[in-house]
């Protein structure tokens, strides 16, 4: 018996995967952060260099942890103020979304900062007149910053559709946090592996190798007694050791 349906065009609809894809300019700032942790937990402030994320600057920014789940930024792309119409460099990251959205972003944020996660935001724009639909696509990456604390983010923001009137601000349509330290990984820390080249700066960085101890022969000493005058009523007997005594070094 034959089945009607058998050739009939398989239709999919997209709409199920649009959470799962993300721009290649995220995945560009994702690849790059990934090279710098070089297996380490998370990179460093100072490791980021512009020149590694080039084609991606315009959208790439730089976040500072200011309090409990609130972050500024210190450096931005173009395309950020392009967004709100202004510059945003000192702005909280919360500048970008909703009264109805902030408390997702700062709860997601504190989970970047104390877990330290990824987390990644698909985002849908308010429309209003001359606002027209637009979409964007948001990813925050921890960072530590000099002192070692993981107070720092890298991160990406881009939007699809036409900015028109600014400022333009965003709803959360989903959110994705994901912990970099798993549970196998607090129970069985991995250790850096202690550098095989004691004088390679490439492995130790700007460390020095530490010094060996050696043991050194003893040497001669010279002593000199302090006897106190005969006349002192508390002072040794006929016999007695002195009670003071300089050690004088033989170099």
């Amino acid at each position: 018996m034959s089945n009607n349906n058998e050739h009939e065009p398989l239709i999919v609809s997209l709409q199920d995967y649009r959470g799962s894809m993300q721009h290649p300019t995220l995945s560009t700032v994702e690849a790059y952060w990934e090279a710098l942790r070089e297996g380490r937990l998370v990179p460093r402030r100072a490791d980021v260099d512009p020149r590694g994320i080039d084609r991606a600057l315009e959208n790439a920014f730089i976040l500072e942890r200011i309090a409990p789940g609130m972050a500024r930024f210190r450096l931005a792309g173009m395309h950020l103020n392009d967004l709100l119409g202004m510059e945003v460099r000192g702005m909280p990251l919360t500048s970008f979304f909703t009264p109805d959205a902030r408390r997702q972003v700062s709860d997601a944020l504190e989970h970047v900062f104390e877990e330290p996660a990824s987390a990644r935001f698909q985002l849908i724009a308010e429309r209003s007149i001359g606002k027209p639909a637009m979409e964007a696509e948001l990813i925050l990456l921890p960072l530590k910053s000099d002192l070692g604390d993981v107070s720092r983010a890298l991160g990406c923001l881009v939007s699809t559709g036409e900015i028109g009137r600014t400022p333009r601000r965003f709803d959360v349509a989903e959110v994705k946090v994901t912990p970099l330290l798993t549970q196998s990984d607090q129970a069985a820390p991995i250790e850096p592996e202690p550098s095989k080249t004691e004088n390679s700066f490439a492995a130790q960085g700007f460390s020095e190798p530490a010094a060996q101890f050696r043991r050194h022969p003893p040497k001669a000493v010279e002593t000199t007694d302090f006897t106190p005058p005969a006349d002192q009523k508390d002072g040794p007997l006929k016999g007695e050791r002195p009670y003071l005594r300089l050690v004088r070094d033989g170099d």
